[in-house]
């Protein structure tokens, strides 16, 4: 049975209230650093893409020092953050449409930052609701494995856990609940989670389940 809408926002309230002030942890001061970052954190810590960015921004401050550079020249300098190979071409022309096609500047509309190359709707919503203040819910793996276990969702597909987490939330508050849901997911939602840190235990539909075998391996 599908969550209720009144449901899903007393667990919001409670994550909000464990989460105070949720939001993403990338360094950026610009639609293009976040752009540039939010590429560079696939299958990475922000953390670490922290590290790699300030030189990367000092060397190529616009999309349009980006675009001159040659993808085997960016190899080396993102390659702490893994998949060094991909995410330099993606980084290239994404720089490069963003010089053909947009003038030098970052598109503001979902339906054209999903033109640039290596950008999803993951990537879009990040830049759109953080850098240019157009709501959006990026939905990444902790978005996913949380609003599952939550009981909010009952999908593995991203683009369908979008639309139903965007149906439950107000649209006001769409990036916040992405970045309460991505922290909570690093931090007590874990793959093997932390249940007795949970503000939303009580109303969680994996804890119930959890709780439940438990109950029975005790009898």
């Amino acid at each position: 049975m599908p969550v209720t809408a009144a449901k899903a926002r007393a667990i919001f309230r409670k994550l909000y209230g464990q989460h105070p002030n949720a939001d993403t942890e990338l360094d950026f001061t610009n639609a293009y650093e976040l752009l540039v970052a939010t590429i560079l954190s696939a299958q990475c810590t922000d953390a670490r893409v922290n590290q790699v960015t300030p030189a990367l921004f000092a060397r190529y401050p616009t999309p349009a020092d980006l675009a001159r550079a040659a993808p085997e020249a960016l190899e080396p300098q993102i390659v702490s953050t893994g998949f060094f190979r991909m995410k330099s071409r993606s980084l290239s022309g994404m720089a490069r449409a963003v010089v053909e096609k947009f003038d030098g500047k970052v598109p503001s509309t979902m339906a054209e930052l999903v033109t640039l190359p290596g950008v999803g709707r993951k990537t879009a919503n990040v830049v759109l609701g953080h850098a240019l203040g157009v709501p959006g819910f990026p939905v990444d793996r902790h978005v996913l494995r949380v609003s599952n276990r939550l009981g909010l969702v009952r999908s593995d597909d991203a683009e369908t856990v979008e639309k139903t987490l965007c149906g439950l939330v107000m649209r006001a508050k769409w990036t916040l609940s992405s970045d309460t849901l991505i922290l909570h997911g690093r931090r007590v939602c874990k793959p093997k989670p932390h249940c007795d840190r949970c503000a939303a235990r009580d109303e969680c539909a994996y804890y119930a389940k959890l709780g439940a075998k438990v109950r029975r391996n005790t009898r």
